[in-house]
């Protein structure tokens, strides 16, 4: 069976070595192709040993190589990612954030057609992605980074975000397709729809390969039942702490 790639990305304190390693062990239970497994970073201390780790891929654009300004905030620096050397990585390759908690096989991950897979955004009603979860060929796409250089300004006038640039260089190249409906879900869309936090204990749905926890809460804060918002309640989610280890 041919190799495949899973990478991620970790910079700046947001989240600490501790994450990495729990994506890394949930990676290995739930995955029987042989696999590479790289965390890019500009901050290697902690992370458990026998984890590739790579700095993240300079792709020749200041502020990102610099890891400065506009490029920290809402996960630009995954732009890297299709960087045309991608620490020699070559072949199919499946991005994960680093707070999402897997729940089934990442396998099919790999079996669906497609030269740029992403999640469909699940509130909006373009073509935006959410990109917790993709998968392109490494090496393949450094005309996204091309592109930006070229249009810095209308990258950060124009879009919100990394997810909503990227997504829409690959549309308007007809590249774009989606994971099937219900294989990646929201925490706080889909296993605590409203009211459900009131009532009752979050749930895996029916199907669930990767569940994200994009924006509050966390994966630790599901565990301690904390929401990081006033109008949202979790209470104590006990299948986030058995999975997410």
């Amino acid at each position: 069976m041919t190799p495949v790639n899973i990478i991620c990305v970790k910079w700046g304190t947001k989240y600490g070595p501790d994450y990495v390693g729990k994506l890394h062990s949930m990676v290995r239970r739930n995955i029987s192709r042989p696999f590479r497994f790289v965390c890019f970073t500009d901050d290697a201390t902690g992370i458990p040993e026998g984890i590739e780790t790579h700095p993240l891929p300079l792709i020749g654009i200041e502020d990102f190589d610099a890891q400065r300004g506009w490029t920290r905030a809402h996960g630009w620096l995954k732009v890297t990612s299709f960087a045309a050397d991608l620490a020699g990585l070559n072949g199919p390759t499946l991005f994960l954030d680093l707070d999402i908690v897997i729940t089934g096989s990442l396998d099919p991950f790999f079996d669906v057609e497609g030269e740029f897979i992403v999640i469909k955004e699940w509130d909006k009603k373009d073509a935006t992605g959410n990109t917790s979860t993709y998968r392109f060929e490494a090496g393949g796409h450094a005309d996204l980074i091309a592109h930006l250089a070229n249009n810095l300004q209308s990258a950060q006038t124009d879009f919100r975000n990394e997810q909503e640039f990227v997504t829409d260089y690959f549309h308007k190249q007809g590249k774009l397709s989606y994971w099937p409906q219900g294989w990646c879900v929201s925490f706080k869309r889909h296993c605590i729809p409203w009211p459900l936090g009131w009532f009752g204990t979050a749930r895996i749905p029916e199907g669930a390969k990767i569940v994200t926890f994009h924006g509050k809460p966390n994966p630790h804060d599901a565990i301690a039942g904390r929401s990081g918002k006033w109008y949202r309640r979790v209470r104590p989610a006990a299948w986030v702490d058995k999975l997410w280890r």
